[in-house]
């Protein structure tokens, strides 16, 4: 196991010393010590995620998962896969590729992001309208607990359906119940064919963009996303500065075809359709999926970055992408922003001065509370993330939260402060 000592960092989540296990096991020592000893640990993978929650700049050990990857077992015929916390997601795609299968996940920084962090924060991209959110991928976890006892949840087929779905406790809790060594995974097989259908509304109506939508999602289509774009982000993938809807398709070439064909003959007057099949789709999401900021890599430009996730009802994101946009002139800000329009998620980054863009995302919280919605912070700079709820009000669940980190990690040494309310 190799050890370091670790210097600061402007995303906080650090550690006096960082240190790297290869196995399982030495996880589980790490945790029986600082469990022992009362040290305080943060757990890191790929390091994409660093800004997201914690209010602590550094816990005494930084328990790094970089070394702990590979793959566990790949029933091919079963499409289940296990592999270790720590791999990369980019690898696990080109791995599956030469079988013809793939994880149905679409992370942001896919080569940086491991399949641990992924699962860990519950992770999802636009394509999450057919692909559903990293949860709904896992079938089986081993997780060692901040007591050094490790245990696993699920099972390694598909169809296990006995007992609680502990799984649901881990995914998305932010690394504060547990370490995550081993995931399972159901798999997908490759498109035989896949189509990306930009649709530019040059007139930036959204009576036509809600009514299109609409029709859209009550046909019996099957997009993989329909993801309305702002005119900035556009502008960045496209080099047309319009709102833009990203629909998707993956199936044979026949069916990709027959649903493009059935796009133009609902397309609105007033808009421009293109259509990138195959490579050019794929390049559009490598470049998609790089928008945001990446935790690993230091900030050079001087402005603050922040990405604040959305929630509300499917087509209220319409009104959230038109309220980011207009936020641009009104708060001196590049906000680059994005919504599905079929799961209702959204996803605003904003970079600027730091206080016009802490009042922006508070001008965005008390909209999106007018529609019933959420929004928690994915990243901010650590000084900031002391000014302002990174996860909003508590939900009124808080309490079974609050009660289960107890019962698992009563010497709160795992990822403090990382989670709702400080857990």
């Amino acid at each position: 196991m190799e050890v370091k000592e670790n210097e600061g960092h402007p995303l906080g989540n650090g550690g006096k010393i960082a240190v790297y296990p290869k196995t399982e096991n030495e996880i589980s020592h790490i945790l029986q010590y600082a469990n022992k000893n009362g040290k305080t640990v943060s757990i890191v993978g790929g390091g994409t995620k660093r800004g997201f929650g914690g209010l602590i700049d550094s816990a005494d050990i930084l328990l790094s998962l970089a070394n702990l990857k590979g793959i566990v077992e790949h029933t091919v015929g079963d499409m289940t896969l296990t592999v270790k916390a720590g791999t990369p997601f980019q690898e696990l795609q080109q791995y599956l590729e030469e079988h013809n299968q793939k994880i149905s996940l679409d992370p942001a920084w896919p080569d940086y992001a491991t399949i641990g962090g992924i699962i860990a924060a519950n992770e999802s991209g636009p394509k999450r309208l057919a692909y559903g959110s990293a949860r709904d991928a896992v079938i089986g976890l081993r997780v060692v607990y901040p007591n050094g006892k490790v245990i696993r949840t699920g099972g390694k087929v598909v169809k296990n359906v006995a007992g609680y779905d502990m799984n649901k406790l881990f995914v998305g809790s932010m690394g504060t119940l547990g370490v995550l060594t081993e995931i399972t995974l159901k798999l997908r097989p490759l498109p035989k064919y896949e189509s990306n259908v930009l649709l530019s509304f040059t007139e930036g109506d959204f009576a036509e963009m809600r009514s299109f939508a609409a029709a859209f999602l009550d046909s019996q289509m099957e997009p993989v996303s329909l993801e309305l774009i702002s005119p900035s982000l556009a502008e960045k993938l496209t080099g047309e500065k319009f709102y833009t809807l990203a629909i998707s398709f993956e199936d044979n070439e026949s069916s990709v075809h027959y649903q493009e064909s059935f796009l133009k003959s609902i397309q609105p007057p007033k808009t421009k359709m293109t259509i990138l099949a195959q490579e050019k789709a794929r390049k559009f999401w490598q470049s998609f999926y790089t928008i945001s900021p990446n935790g690993r890599v230091s900030n050079q430009t001087g402005e603050t970055e922040a990405v604040l996730k959305i929630g509300v009802v499917n087509l209220d994101v319409l009104k959230v992408i038109r309220e980011s946009h207009l936020l641009q002139d009104t708060h001196n800000l590049l906000i680059e922003a994005h919504g599905g329009l079929g799961h209702g998620l959204c996803q605003i980054v904003l970079r600027g001065g730091s206080e016009n863009v802490i009042s922006a995302i508070q001008h965005l919280r008390n909209f999106v509370k007018e529609l019933n919605g959420y929004a928690v912070i994915k990243h901010l700079p650590f000084m900031l993330r002391q000014k302002i709820e990174v996860w909003g009000e508590n939900p009124p669940y808080f309490f079974l939260f609050k009660g289960i980190k107890t019962k698992i990690d009563p010497n709160n040494i795992l990822n403090p402060k990382r989670f709702v309310g400080g857990i």
